[in-house]
This record gives structure tokens, sequence and C-alpha cells, in this order.
């Protein structure tokens, strides 16, 4: 029988035409790590990001330059736009007044009761959410000292307070986000809210690392959380190139059969019976398909013999050995060409499948 999550519904917010929580789709998000004033180069990743499938977009705004360059970025692309600001209120308001979509600000470090009213005042005015980010490296001093650390608890306690006090000011288009660099205390943290709030949940282990770290760090605490139906929206954090966060997104969204996006890739591990450059092709593979949005399923096996029934499912499949190249489609040969144009036979036959896909869309 398969298995079957079982969603946790959740009081759903817009963030410009997303929408997140309630019956929509787990969406995949993505932060910028270009300097935002450099308009050119935070429009041009930002058109990488869409390209990839990232649905909402986050950009840093640590100073008014960054804030009023949202104007101008706004005009060039397509995705929701998110400011995420520290410490000055003042940033908020520039970047709200600049078009942004959605604002993230941190608990622990936005100041006073007034300074909050007039960040969520203006939001309200015009008509986005506020995402309370609670950060383990950033909680308040006296939950801090009452915890003697940022545990899960205190990070709750966080949230809950912030949740309150923006109820309080009458504003109530609220995300939440409970983030640590470790598994354990941010899968806690997001069980011990979820049981407490139905605001929508955007999941993340913050600061998880490079390609390996963050990739495992982030399949164990997203997958754990949206395998128990917590979670409606992700960003996987990784010390990367953030088109390489949407693919990861989207990977375990997949591999959970939560949704399915874009590009499959199957290859086998290798053993002594491959006599080619497996892992080459595959790495070709995957920088060609890391801005193809086509739904294909492509396998890259090392052995003539077995290639093809392993992977019958594929809509496209190569193997080779022995100095013998074949291309294959749902598990039945095609055609048998020169083992060198293995990498070569592959590409034309992805781009030749995604331009029937779209023509007949």
């Amino acid at each position: 029988m398969p298995f079957a999550i079982k969603r946790k519904k959740t009081r759903p917010v817009m963030v410009g035409k997303v929408k997140v929580g309630g019956t929509a789709p787990v969406s995949v998000q993505s932060m910028t790590n270009t300097f935002t004033q450099d308009i050119p180069a935070t429009v041009a990743q930002i058109q990488r990001l869409q390209a990839a499938g990232c649905e909402i977009v986050r950009v840093a705004v640590p100073a008014i330059e960054a804030a009023e360059a949202i104007s101008s970025i706004k005009k060039k692309i397509s995705v929701p736009i998110i400011a995420d600001i520290h410490f000055d209120y003042r940033l908020a308001i520039a970047s709200a007044k600049a078009g942004a979509d959605g604002l993230r600000i941190n608990p622990g470090n936005i100041g006073s009761r007034k300074k909050v009213k007039a960040l969520v005042d203006c939001a309200k005015d015009f008509n986005i959410p506020v995402r309370i980010g609670v950060n383990s490296g950033s909680i308040e001093k006296d939950l801090l000292k009452k915890y003697k650390g940022p545990c899960a608890e205190a990070m709750v306690e966080s949230a809950i307070r912030n949740i309150d006090l923006l109820k309080a000011l009458d504003f109530h288009e609220i995300k939440v986000s409970l983030k640590a660099s470790d598994v354990h205390r941010t899968v806690t943290a997001y069980r011990l809210l979820s049981e407490k709030t139905d605001l929508p949940l955007h999941v993340g282990v913050t600061e998880a690392g490079g390609l390996y770290s963050g990739i495992v760090k982030s399949s164990l605490g997203i997958g754990m959380l949206l395998a128990e139906g917590i979670g409606d929206t992700i960003r996987v954090s990784l010390t990367r190139d953030p088109v390489e966060e949407v693919r990861t997104g989207y990977e375990i969204l997949r591999g959970l059969d939560i949704r399915r996006y874009g590009p499959e890739i199957i290859s086998c591990p290798t053993c002594g019976r491959c006599n080619i450059d497996l892992f080459g092709i595959v790495e070709k593979l995957e920088k060609f398909l890391l801005l193809k949005s086509v739904p294909i399923k492509i396998a890259i096996m090392g052995c003539v013999v077995n290639g093809p029934g392993e992977a019958k499912e594929a809509d496209i499949g190569i193997a080779g050995g022995d100095g013998i190249g074949i291309l294959f489609k749902k598990g039945k040969l095609i055609k048998k060409f020169p083992e060198e144009k293995l990498a070569e036979v592959l590409l034309e036959e992805v781009e030749k499948y995604e331009k029937e896909v779209q023509a007949a869309s």
C-alpha cells in the first residue's frame, strides 16, 4: 500500500499570486545571494531561479538602496518577492512601498512594540503578509536566559510571543518559520509549534552547509516534517548557487511523492561491469537540466545488458559498453550508435522531447 501523507490544514495567506497554506501545493522558495541593489545581477539570478521552478524568492534588504531596488526588480520578474528585514523596521516599510509581496522579520532584533506596529500597519496598508522568522541564533535574551540556551522550546515561545503581538495589533496575514542549523532542534520546534497554531509554516534547516551536508540536513529535516504533514512552503539552504536549492527542494517533494516538477534522472551507481564514463555523463546532464522544467524521466545506465530492463519506466535512456551505445525508450531499444556519442545523443533526445511537450501544450 502506498505511503499516504495527511497534511495539516493551515490558514492560507497570499504571497503575490502564490497561495501558501490551506490546500495549496507545497511551494518551493529560494533566496538570492547578490547585492539586491545591484539590479541587473539580482534580476538575472531571479530569472534563473524562475526557470528552475522557484515560486517565491527572498532578497536581503540591509540598506535603503536595497529596499528601493525592489521596484525596478519587480518589473523584470514574474515571481513574488519577499524582503528580508533585520534590525531596522524602516527598511520593511520602504520595501513594502517599493512593491515587495511579503516581509520576513526576525523577532529577536526588530525592536520595540511601536516599531513592530509601524511595520505591520504598513503591511496591512499594502495587503502583504509577514513571516515571523525565528532563528535559533537570534532569540530574545530573556528566553535564552529562561531556557538556558536556544532550544526548541525557546524558539516556539519566541514564535508564539510574536504571533500574539501581531494579532494584538490586528494583523493576521502571518507565516512562521523556526530554523536552527541542526535537524533535531528544527524538527522538534516545528512539531511543537504545529500543535499550537494553524498558521502556515515555512520549513527549512538554516545554515545547513555546503552541497553534501546541506542536502543531507535539509532532506532529513524538511523531509521528516513534510512526511508528518507539517509544512506549506520550503527553502533548502545551501552554500551554493541558489538554483541548486530549488532543484533539491523539488527532489525532496518528488521523493515523498508530494509534487513532481521537472526532469528526473535514474542512473546506476556503477560497478565493475561499467566501462563508460557514467559519472561524467550524469554530471553533464545534471548541468544541462538545471533550468529545465519539462517533466521527463531519464535513465543513464552503465550496462547495455541490464540497463533498459532496469529502467523500463524512463521516457528516454542510454546505456553503453564494449564500444556500443544504445538509446532506449520505455525499456525498448530504439537505436545503436558509437559509445563515444552517448552524451551527445542523450542531450539531443532530451531537447527533442522538450520541444514535443511544448508543442503539445
